[in-house]
């Protein structure tokens, strides 16, 4: 039988010791990206699996990370998570996905998990942290969402400018009447996506009247029930931004119940793009976001911060893209 690759045959093949090469397997900032890729290719080559019960007594690590999201079953953290384990994997780590669904306790038990070394590190995705205790000295990642003042390492993207661009389109296709259908406010990401709404309104000269802001909660339902709101009103509005593509499905339901087609009646626009998006019926006008470059971002981040290294205080944003589908078009009035 042939004996298992060790670290040391990836260093007498790659030139360089052995130390360099568990740094570049940790991703560690120390090493150059040439040298990180050599060492990866050699390491897949050579068929090298770390063994981890030894590794774990060694260095007194889980070789684990978290990754905690609000709803696990939201298909939006798919494609992050296939980032965040792709990285996580080159580097001999396995990922957990913990479930908080807004639960204050679940919340704090997922931190306790991590101060206690059941996991080395964690990428957060909830947008909050436990309201008590003392929870930065920990090796956390915030991705896509925002907590603001922590001092945390974010990746995220630009929502004030994705959501701009968003009401733009609408704006640039003849329609004065838009609504918007915003996530949690307070909370940052809705914050700034509602921002983006009012800033390409103003700068387009155009008015927001009364009750064309209504808040959801980011789920189907809550799409259904603001638009039922808007299309209360004397003067509905000709399009609608939403800041999920969750809630858009729901509002785009809705105008079908009452009767009004879209695009023909109503543009609507989504946040996110969902791999639904593309199969719903109209195809879904919506931001795309680089989720799986977000989640391979946010561990590659957390792996330099495991290995030793510091993370500056500004935060990494990725770029979104509009995609302009099926239900979007020109306001018939």
């Amino acid at each position: 039988m042939r004996d298992r690759p060790k670290i040391k045959d990836i260093a007498e093949k790659a030139g360089v010791s052995v130390a360099t090469v568990s740094r570049a397997l940790a991703a560690s900032t120390l090493v150059t990206a040439e040298t990180r890729q050599r060492v990866l290719d050699l390491a897949r080559e050579l068929d090298y699996r770390p063994n981890v019960s030894a590794r774990n007594l060694r260095t007194r690590r889980s070789m684990t990370v978290l990754m905690v999201v609000r709803d696990v079953g939201n298909p939006f953290y798919l494609d992050i998570l296939k980032g965040v384990e792709a990285t996580a994997r080159e580097a001999g780590y396995a990922v957990l996905m913990g479930n908080t669904e807004n639960d204050p306790a679940r919340e704090t038990e997922y931190f306790s998990m991590l101060r206690d070394g059941h996991a080395d590190g964690m990428i957060l995705m909830t947008g909050k942290l436990p309201s008590a205790g003392d929870w930065n000295h920990l090796p956390v990642v915030v991705a896509l969402e925002m907590i603001e003042g922590s001092g945390l390492p974010h990746v995220q993207v630009d929502n004030v400018a994705a959501a701009r661009g968003a009401v733009e389109h609408l704006i640039s296709l003849g329609h004065r009447r838009i609504a918007h259908i915003s996530g949690p406010v307070p909370e940052p990401m809705s914050v700034y996506r509602r921002e983006g709404f009012r800033l390409a309104m103003r700068d387009a000269g155009l008015t927001i009247p009364a009750g064309y802001e209504v808040r959801g909660d980011f789920l189907i339902e809550s799409g259904e029930e603001c638009c039922r709101s808007l299309f209360s009103l004397s003067d509905p509005p000709t399009a609608l931004f939403v800041a999920n593509d969750e809630m858009a499905y729901g509002a785009v339901h809705e105008l079908r119940r009452i009767g009004r087609d879209v695009p023909g009646d109503v543009s609507v626009v989504g946040f996110d793009d969902l791999y639904l998006s593309k199969a719903f019926y109209p195809p879904l006008t919506t931001v795309g976001q680089p989720r799986s470059e977000i989640g391979r971002t946010a561990m590659a981040v957390l792996l330099g911060i495991l290995a030793g290294g510091s993370e500056g205080a500004e935060p990494i944003v990725l770029p979104t893209v509009l995609k302009v589908r099926g239900s979007t078009a020109p306001p018939l009035i």
